[in-house]
């Protein structure tokens, strides 16, 4: 029998669930992934881990009110959909579930995990976040993914059909990629009826598979000016769609169909880390903590094992370094950051690096809050640069 939530007290919650396994490691990416071959009996023990680590951190944070769960990876939805019902209740126990309690699984477009797409709904997923990176057969070869165009598009159809909310991933910047073709590329996505869009420009991560193939010279990514035309093709066809540019890379149909996942981050909202690797941002008496559990799935199983939680301890933030955070994520979206949150840096509506970036047309500012523009959007790294020198 589920135990009753704790009635709620303290400031609202976001939960994080790390699933590291993958079918095929993507040569773009640097998460915490493994392949997924072989792993069941970890994988199991890796549910229960998982659990008891949401039971910990219960403990820690007292009672809160639940405002958002989200499947991350890796490839959650490669998850057991009983496994995602019994982490969910779990959550669900713990903690006071907000009436409209948001609930994101992370998805891939292969013909085998499409066909879980119902049983994941039964256990609670409401929003879908789907990643098909692209629809064109060469561009995905590329990309390493496991799936063709054809799949992306039965996959879209039937995700559509089956969860109240879609979402979809698109990669652009990929090599010889021009305005119009990711025009095209972007209107085709629309078709699809999801009401929310996060396209990502492709980075070249250190480490990555595509790191080493760009410094053996295998290929080129487009140059900073192309790079801004995709990103200004993007804003151009979405807005014309009825899409808001909510976030610098992601686009909704309405309030509603914005993430509740990316706005915990970005408003900095507490969230609970669990899962391999996975981070943690939590307040305890009156002090923001971080967390980053360890990374390997045996060790993370281990020390939940020992002591209860994933990570080895909590880092209390200093007001310096939760200061910095909050630029880094609060200019990312409309509402950007107070002055008040960002005191502690010694900005402020007079400040000259302030002014300096409002009088670029890179930041608007009035007495109480400070905002990028979406010409600041765009140079957001320089932005954040010049505010934290």
């Amino acid at each position: 029998m589920t135990q009753a939530a704790p009635a709620s007290a303290g400031p609202p919650l976001g939960i994080y669930i790390h699933w590291p396994y993958c079918a095929r490691i993507c040569p773009y990416c640097d998460f915490n992934v493994y392949r997924d071959r072989g792993r069941r009996q970890e994988q199991a023990a890796l549910v229960q881990a998982i659990v008891d680590d949401l039971h910990a951190q219960a403990a820690l944070t007292g009672p809160r009110t639940l405002v958002s769960v989200f499947f991350g990876g890796g490839t959650p939805s490669l998850m057991d959909p009983a496994a995602v019902a019994q982490v969910l209740a779990a959550a669900q126990s713990l903690w006071t579930p907000a009436q409209d309690l948001e609930v994101s699984l992370e998805a891939n477009p292969t013909d085998a995990e499409a066909e879980r797409f119902s049983a994941l709904a039964q256990a609670g997923i409401g929003r879908l976040s789907l990643g098909v990176q692209a629809l064109d057969d060469a561009a995905l070869a590329f990309l390493g993914r496991d799936h063709d165009a054809a799949a992306a598009r039965r996959a879209l159809a039937m995700a559509a059909r089956t969860f109240p909310r879609l979402s979809l991933d698109l990669i652009y910047a990929r090599p010889g990629q021009t305005p119009g073709a990711w025009a095209a590329e972007l209107a085709e996505a629309l078709e699809s009826g999801a009401e929310h869009m996060s396209p990502y420009q492709l980075t070249i991560e250190a480490g990555t598979a595509f790191d080493r193939a760009v410094r053996r010279g295998r290929f080129s990514p487009p140059d900073e000016a192309v790079g801004a035309a995709l990103y200004e093709t993007t804003q151009a066809v979405l807005e014309a769609a009825g899409f808001e540019a909510y976030e610098v890379s992601n686009h909704a149909r309405g309030l509603a169909a914005r993430s509740r996942h990316n706005l915990v981050y970005w408003q900095g909202v507490d969230y609970v880390g669990v899962g391999p690797g996975a981070h943690g941002r939590i307040t305890l008496g009156g002090v923001r903590q971080a967390t980053e559990a360890l990374a390997r799935p045996a060790d993370y199983i281990a020390r939940v094992a020992e002591s209860g939680w994933g990570f080895p301890e909590l880092e209390a933030l200093s007001p310096i370094s939760a200061a910095e955070e909050r630029v880094l994520s609060g200019l990312r979206v409309w509402p950007g950051v107070t002055f008040a949150e960002v005191a502690p840096l010694g900005l402020s509506p007079e400040h000259p690096r302030v002014q300096a970036l409002v009088d670029a047309g890179l930041l608007q500012k009035d007495n109480f809050r400070l905002r990028s523009t979406p010409a600041g959007r765009l140079l957001l790294d320089h932005v954040t640069r010049q505010l934290l020198v």
